[in-house]
């Protein structure tokens, strides 16, 4: 058989296994492998997959900036301290001054 292993072979490596590992370690040994290879496959498809086109603008659009740190810079260009700030909180008063900043004042 050309490029195959054969029953003999196959045989032979079970048994030099055994040897080498020992019978309770090949179980070990094997799960070991198999979710190393889930977790390549995973990460594989993670690095190839074609990436949603409305967030990749974004993410363009932020200038490789994190959500975060957009919210930092509003907040400063607010006149706010976001330092020490828990971020749902500072989202919800940069997001309260900036619609008071765009209403119409009535005079």
């Amino acid at each position: 058989m050309v490029g195959g292993l054969g029953p003999l072979e196959l045989s032979i490596l079970l048994l030099l296994f055994f040897v080498l590992f020992g019978a309770q370690r090949l179980p070990e040994l094997a799960n070991a492998l198999g979710r190393s290879k889930g977790e390549f496959q995973k990460g594989l498809s993670e690095a190839t997959a074609v990436g949603d086109t409305a967030r990749t603008l974004a993410d363009l659009e932020a200038g490789g900036r994190t959500p975060d740190q957009v919210l930092m810079d509003r907040a400063k260009a607010l006149g706010l301290d976001p330092s020490g700030m828990p971020v749902d909180e500072l989202e919800k008063k940069v997001n309260a001054l900036e619609s008071l900043e765009s209403s119409p004042e009535d005079e």
